[in-house]
């Protein structure tokens, strides 16, 4: 028996082993071919060398001339930057409205508690596209187009995320609150100075879902920030691949940048991602 479970556990690793490099390969050949002219990008495509980078001396201005080149012909620095504030402000105003929102419903006793749970949960089968008319409307009228407000306040509420917090706080022991409360802490002192800093798993794991989802927004962005000066870096991305001349590089390179910041923020918070989703799924 032991050794069939030890059997069953590398076929297991070996299994996701493969698929981690299947599913890595994307990334690989667009960081390594951001290296490379295009003509070494063509010619390599139908060899193993496509994950390889180039030679000393093969890549023509340098390891770094495409990542010059795309900095010099695209503004990516200012796109990062506003798609930082962009994702950051949402994260952080989110972070907030939804934890608090999620506690409510965990601890509170609120009349027909199933049924806004239910109402809650049933948004996320809206598709977002079919809000974005009365949406943008909206934001029209408040005088919010080209203004981060008008990027940020409109996704603050997440109705994933209240649920992923109200399924870690039913889980929270109330031993803790009951404590607090005893040495004089208040309802709301006790969500931050207790609940808080012992909810690190449920905060990352929220805050890496609405990194990712954000980041990567493409048609809110579009629609109501035209202007340059507060352009993400998704829109930047397609202005810059409709530029003539094509060169497939400095594209590599600027879409290289355009992914090390979700790397970083998974990479920094990975340790508490799968603690969080582990947890929200304990209770009902």
């Amino acid at each position: 028996m032991k050794k069939k479970k030890t059997f069953q556990r590398i076929v297991l690793y070996i299994s996701l082993l493969v698929l981690a490099v299947i599913f890595l390969f994307p990334l690989v050949w667009m960081v390594v071919s951001s290296f490379k002219d295009d003509l070494q990008i063509f010619r390599d495509m139908t060899s193993i060398q496509a994950f390889l980078p180039p030679m000393p001396g093969e890549a023509e201005g340098g390891y770094l001339e495409n990542y010059i080149v795309a900095f010099e012909r695209a503004d990516l620095f200012r796109y990062i930057i506003n798609s930082l504030i962009y994702t950051g402000g949402i994260i952080v105003t989110g972070l907030f409205v939804n934890s608090l929102a999620g506690y409510a419903l965990a601890r509170f006793r609120i009349p027909f508690m199933g049924i806004w749970l239910g109402i809650i949960i049933a948004t996320l089968i809206i598709p977002p596209e079919s809000i974005f008319l009365p949406l943008y409307l909206l934001v029209f009228n408040l005088g919010w187009v080209n203004t981060f407000s008008g990027l940020i306040i409109p996704f603050i509420a997440n109705a994933f995320a209240i649920f992923l917090f109200r399924q870690f706080f039913l889980d929270f022991p109330k031993e803790l609150e009951e404590a607090a409360r005893i040495d004089g802490c208040s309802q709301i002192g006790t969500f931050f100075r207790i609940i808080v800093p012992l909810s690190k798993p449920v905060f990352a794991t929220v805050a890496i879902v609405l990194f990712i989802n954000h980041w990567n927004d493409f048609l809110w962005p579009l629609v109501v920030a035209s202007d340059e000066s507060i352009r993400t870096i998704q829109i930047g991305l397609q202005y810059f691949m409709n530029q003539e001349p094509v060169e497939w590089g400095p594209m590599m390179a600027a879409l290289t940048v355009a992914t090390i910041p979700m790397l970083f923020v998974f990479g920094f918070l990975q340790r508490y991602y799968v603690q969080g989703l582990t947890h929200t799924g304990s209770k009902n």
